[in-house]
């Protein structure tokens, strides 16, 4: 279990090194898939700004607030205007955070271009957008969903999983990796409203032994203390998450830490501005995560957590 509880803080310090001078000057754009005050697209942020902290860069941020505006039509025309900043500001290194940018920006205008890319926050696989390309590395994210699974089995005679999440394109991609990858079969709901989500949690109570909750930014009428108030009246069975924001409503969360996503991209971006072409370095996978033990829940499902699983809890929700 502890071998999933790492550091940001101390990876931060531990890879830290004095910024090389060349940096200075240099335009870096930042393009974030989503929009500002969602809780994965600031830590990633927040990381980058962390890594390029020291180097003078010329750090430009553009969000594509694709998470709110989940249409391809929205996301073509959000493309475009990054295609417009591009253009404008010139810059000598991109970072595309998640799997829209990836998408819509690198595969539609810049595969294989003299600009170069570092992705980060792209789930389970690049290669679906046919990366890395000549001028493009990154980090691929990827969720302990099977270790989050088997301590879920500890509470549940039973091993039929469910899935609920806001209809968005991240979302179904992460189902389609659990059943590729680990062979899940799976009871899914994706929903587009709160009363949507309410209804389908319920249902499936009824229907499985372990409930993933997965994200639901951009839900409309999400509301966080009337949907935590809900699942701790309404959860009868073990349940799971995989994003820090989700924690108040799961039993136990293995979450990823989107500062390391990040950091390695600002690191990343460092490196190629030195003289490193992004096909010479390799494409890699997070390595961090958090545990979050919701007790609240726990309780409702008259669940007794060890006292191991709470001594390696990042936090412990009551």
């Amino acid at each position: 279990m502890k071998r999933f509880i790492l550091s940001a803080t101390a990876m931060i310090l531990v890879l830290m090194a004095a910024v090389p001078a060349f940096a200075a000057g240099k335009k870096v754009l930042f393009i974030d898939s989503y929009h500002e005050g969602y809780a994965w697209s600031d830590g990633v942020l927040k990381g980058a700004k962390t890594g390029f902290e020291g180097s003078d860069v010329e750090l430009q941020v553009i969000h594509m607030d694709t998470k709110r505006n989940p249409s391809d039509d929205f996301k073509q025309s959000a493309a475009l205007k990054v295609k417009s900043v591009i253009e404008g500001f010139n810059p000598d290194v991109v970072i595309a955070s998640d799997d829209n940018a990836a998408k819509f920006v690198i595969q539609q205008f810049y595969k294989d271009a003299d600009l170069p890319f570092v992705f980060c926050g792209v789930n389970w696989d690049a290669s679906v957008y046919g990366m890395p390309y000549s001028n493009t590395t990154g980090m691929v994210e990827v969720a302990p969903v099977m270790e989050l699974l088997e301590q879920l089995k500890n509470y549940t005679p039973g091993s039929k999983v469910g899935y609920i999440a806001t209809d968005v394109l991240t979302a179904h991609k992460e189902e389609d990796n659990y059943k590729t990858k680990f062979g899940l079969e799976m009871v899914s709901y994706y929903v587009s409203t709160m009363d949507e989500w309410k209804k389908n949690f319920i249902s499936l109570q009824k229907q499985v032994d372990i409930l993933m909750v997965g994200n639901t930014a951009g839900l409309a009428g999400w509301n966080e203390d009337d949907a935590a108030a809900f699942v701790a009246a309404n959860t009868t069975v073990p349940s799971g998450a995989i994003e820090e924001h989700m924690a108040p409503f799961a039993m136990i969360s293995f979450v990823k830490v989107p500062e390391e996503q990040g950091f390695y991209a600002a690191n990343t971006a460092l490196q190629i501005l030195g003289g490193t072409s992004p096909k010479d370095i390799s494409v890699v996978t997070n390595k961090e995560g958090k545990l979050y033990v919701n007790l609240k829940i726990a309780r409702a499902l008259g669940i007794e957590i060890p006292y191991d699983i709470l001594g390696s809890a990042s936090a412990v929700i009551e």
